[in-house]
């Protein structure tokens, strides 16, 4: 603590206008982050800036936790790419400011999707589909508990609206959906289905979805509906 000061103090001496923290390991948590950044704060005149890594899959939590101290600016990237595990994700960032501190950077935010995705191509990583904010995933529900409560009060199970950030809600037809679900699914197509249709149809769904172990596209669902209809004569 004592040498991180001095050469912090030194680099304010010789005329640097901005000190850079860096976690360049990834090896502290918030609380430590914190307390190192808010003693610099404390001490210093100039700005500080954070710079954090993921190896611990902490370099968002740092990140903020560094603002918070008295971090005016912060080293991120576009979905969290860089060194060995990366850094701080631009977008997790943005978005936890705005949610939790009420920060709001005016940024285009809805356009995160597609940098993210711009980004993904350029350098020819894939974004995983569970990615915090611009994930394939990050606002498709399954579960059918989760699925009812999402449509009758979004903010049950999602931290901000998905048009926050260019994504849409999307509802999965899979192995732990319900009647609901499917039948929410179904209305945007103008199909309605008996409570015994739900039913057989809700089986059939579990079934495939557990030999083909994903959810299934609304293709599929759509076509599940239409054989089934047709095999037993309903029009």
């Amino acid at each position: 603590e004592g040498f991180l000061l001095e050469v912090a103090q030194s680099a304010e001496d010789w005329g640097a206008s901005r000190f850079r923290f860096c976690d360049t390991v990834g090896i502290l948590d918030p609380t430590t982050i914190a307390e190192k950044v808010g003693n610099l704060v404390k001490w210093l005149s100039i700005e500080i800036e954070m710079h954090t890594h993921n190896d611990l899959g902490l370099a968002t939590a740092n990140a903020l936790a560094g603002i918070k101290a008295g971090a005016t600016s912060v080293n991120t990237t576009v979905n969290g790419f860089g060194e060995r595990a990366g850094n701080a994700a631009t977008e997790e960032v943005i978005m936890a400011l705005k949610c939790l501190y009420g920060v709001n950077m005016g940024i285009d935010t809805p356009r995160l999707r597609e940098l993210s995705q711009v980004v993904a191509r350029a350098c020819g990583f894939g974004v995983p589909p569970w990615k915090a904010i611009v994930g394939e995933n990050a606002f498709a529900h399954e579960s059918g508990i989760h699925g009812h409560g999402v449509l009758k009060n979004p903010a049950t199970y999602e931290p901000f609206a998905p048009e926050e950030v260019g994504w849409e809600r999307r509802l999965v037809a899979g192995k732990h959906s319900g009647r609901h679900l499917l039948s929410s699914m179904l209305q945007q197509y103008g199909i309605a289905l008996s409570s015994e249709e739900s039913q057989s149809l809700l089986d059939a769904v579990r079934n495939l979805s557990v030999q083909v172990k994903r959810g299934l596209t609304v293709e599929e669902l759509l076509n599940l509906v239409e054989n089934r209809r047709v095999a037993h004569g309903i029009g």
